[in-house]
């Protein structure tokens, strides 16, 4: 199996990427930040839709009885291989906590399904520790190595569910590369020279949601 091609495998443990890295798999996502009701972040429940493309060489590589579709069990092993692949990028998850960056914890399960052409994976995550729904926080969704493309077709797509959110504002937003680029220039040439596979500086181009709360 080319693992560079299974979802998440090659996909999450790549060789090194050159400086000027672009996206080689595209996805379209829903993100919803969940409130719970002890006044903490509870879950973020996460929807991603990957294009044609690599949906097909996913389906070559796991489609072990070569019926040229994926059967239960071939997309539970699916599941589990982005799993398990996806936990030394912290599931591309990033939450900020007045600036202080928090882990998540591993999903009980990645639920994978064919909708048409394309793979559809659904989890939901929780912080390792708790988040209070107070002070400034963010959420986002984002590749450090940016060989993966986590699109957010409308704001809509990236929202907040419960009552604990009801005194927050929260807004989001879309960083213009140009002038993220313009701005950390010196900073981002050396970033990228020094860890080419991949940085905590690509986070600036991330699409976030950020709530004062």
């Amino acid at each position: 199996m080319t693992y560079l091609r299974a979802a998440a495998v090659g996909l999450f443990s790549l060789a090194p990427l050159p400086a000027l890295a672009h996206p080689h798999v595209f996805a379209e996502a829903r993100l919803e930040v969940v409130a719970g009701a002890d006044g903490n972040v509870a879950e973020l429940h996460n929807v991603w839709r990957f294009d044609e493309m690599f949906s097909s060489s996913v389906i070559l590589d796991f489609d072990k009885n070569t019926d040229l579709k994926l059967d239960e069990a071939e997309l539970a092993e699916l599941g589990e291989t982005m799993r398990t692949s996806l936990a030394d990028y912290s599931y591309f998850t990033t939450i900020t906590m007045n600036g202080e960056t928090v882990d998540v914890t591993k999903p009980d399960v990645l639920h994978v399904t064919l909708q048409g052409n394309q793979l559809l994976v659904i989890f939901a995550i929780k912080p390792v520790k708790p988040v209070p729904v107070k002070g400034r926080l963010t959420f986002g969704i984002y590749d450090p190595t940016m060989y993966t493309s986590i699109d957010f077709p409308t704001d809509e797509d990236l929202a907040v569910k419960g009552e604990g959110f009801g005194h927050c504002q929260h807004k989001v937003v879309r960083p213009d590369p140009d002038e993220i680029i313009e701005q950390n220039s010196a900073t981002l040439t050396d970033a990228f020279f020094n860890d080419p596979t991949g940085t905590d500086m690509t986070k600036l181009f991330a699409t976030r949601l950020e709530l004062t709360c």
